[in-house]
C-alpha cells in the first residue's frame, strides 16, 4: 500500500471560502497594467485566492475591490478594498497578499458596466510603501 502524501499548509493565517464579485487593477512601473473583474475563491487576512480568467503577472502591485455582503446600517453596500502583491498565478487563478485593506461605501448606481475609480488609490500605496521601503534602508546604512 502506498504511503499516504500530507497536505503541508504554507500559509501562516488561515483563509475563509467566500465567492464575491471582485474587480482587480495591477501596477508596475507607475502605471495600470491590467484591470479586470472575477470573483474570490477564499480570503484570509495573509492573502486573497481570486478567479482572474487570465494570467496575471506576479509580483506586481494589486488593489483587488470586493463587493461585501454585509451592509452598513441596513441601507448601504459596502466594498472590501485590498492592496497587495501578486504571488501567484496560473491560467485562471491568481493569489495576492494583503499588506492594507479598509472597506469604503458602494456607489448606489446600478448598471452593467462597473463604475472604475480613477482616484490613483493603488499609485498613492505604492508610493507611501516605496517611501516607507526607502526610510529603512537609509536607517540600516
Amino acid at each position: 500500500m502506498p504511503a499516504q502524501k500530507k497536505e503541508v499548509e504554507r500559509r501562516r493565517k488561515a483563509r475563509f471560502p467566500i465567492c464575491r464579485e471582485l474587480r482587480y487593477k495591477l501596477m508596475e512601473n507607475e502605471s495600470i497594467v491590467a484591470e479586470g473583474e472575477g470573483e474570490t475563491i477564499n480570503i484570509g487576512s495573509g492573502g486573497v485566492s481570486f478567479v482572474a480568467g487570465r494570467p496575471l503577472k506576479t509580483g506586481t502591485f494589486v488593489e483587488l475591490s470586493i463587493s461585501w455582503p454585509a451592509m452598513l446600517e441596513e441601507n448601504t453596500r459596502m466594498r472590501l478594498v485590498v492592496f497587495g502583491r501578486l504571488v501567484r498565478s496560473n491560467n485562471e487563478t491568481a493569489v495576492c497578499t494583503v499588506e492594507k485593506y479598509e472597506f469604503r461605501t458602494q456607489a448606489r448606481k446600478t448598471g452593467t458596466e462597473p463604475q472604475w475609480r480613477r482616484d490613483g488609490m493603488l499609485q498613492r500605496w505604492v508610493d507611501e510603501l516605496r517611501k516607507d521601503t526607502y526610510k529603512e534602508r537609509r536607517a540600516l546604512a
